[in-house]
């Protein structure tokens, strides 16, 4: 999941799974609002009060999947899975940049049977190429899906149990930035992200990672700078004597 994949993918995801749960759980309404990305709290969130009692959360979906122990375990495995077709990418990008470079720099001397050849040649290479970076992107992304989905379905139980114990009535999904949402800020003190990640780790089991770093999100693209622009029209030439 790209990020923008797993923004697009985690609302209706959000909503499926703690639906789902607050359905057997008597738990009210879920709330799958976004809001501007909060910074998760260091400690336990002081949660603000609207009204008669009605306490108010939020939640970095993305940032609580993605960053928990097991979120960054499986997202960082994918991403060394995926390492040998991002390898076979870079190779036909510069494959296919060697010969655009033949073509920028020789065309003068080509006959125009070779200059048509090699532009064949360049035509049909990068159509070839664009079809497994497009074929590469779509595997990624299901697997992406699927590992944030499969996550998800058991970190909704948490959410929603952290809710009812806390005395929270509304808990809003910040993983979304204004304007995409109607949320325009929400402030660090209501931000439960960290605590239901500690809790869902503690529940999981699952160690932190040894690298200790952040979760990966792979996504195969185009290895960076293989932009492969269309060739520039040849100059006419005539065939050499």
């Amino acid at each position: 999941m790209t990020t923008k994949l797993v923004r697009l993918f985690v609302g209706a995801a959000v909503f499926a799974a703690i639906s789902a749960f607050a359905q057997t759980s008597g738990a009210g309404t879920p709330i799958a609002s976004a809001a501007l990305p909060a910074t998760p709290a260091p400690s336990a969130p002081s949660l603000s009060t609207t009204g008669a009692g009605t306490r108010v959360g939020t939640i970095n979906i993305e940032q609580a999947v993605v960053g928990s122990n097991e979120g960054r375990r499986d997202f960082e495995a994918l991403g060394k899975k995926l390492e040998p077709k991002q390898n076979e990418l870079k190779g036909q990008n510069d494959e296919l940049q060697a010969l655009q470079k033949q073509l920028q720099t020789r065309q003068d001397k080509l006959s125009p049977e070779a200059l048509a050849s090699l532009q064949k040649q360049i035509e049909t290479k990068k159509k070839s190429f664009d079809r497994s970076v497009q074929d590469a992107q779509e595997d990624a992304q299901n697997q992406q899906k699927e590992i944030f989905q499969r996550i998800l379905q058991k970190m909704a139980p948490v959410i929603v149990k952290y809710a009812q114990d806390s005395g929270i009535g509304m808990i809003v999904d910040t993983s979304n930035p204004w304007p995409q949402s109607p949320i325009l800020w929400a402030g660090q003190g209501v931000d439960i992200t960290k605590t239901v990640v500690d809790a869902y780790n503690t529940q999981s089991g699952v160690p932190a990672p040894a690298s200790g770093g952040a979760a990966a999100q792979p996504a195969p693209t185009k290895p960076a700078g293989t932009t492969t622009p269309k060739p520039a029209a040849p100059k006419p030439t005539q065939a050499p004597k």
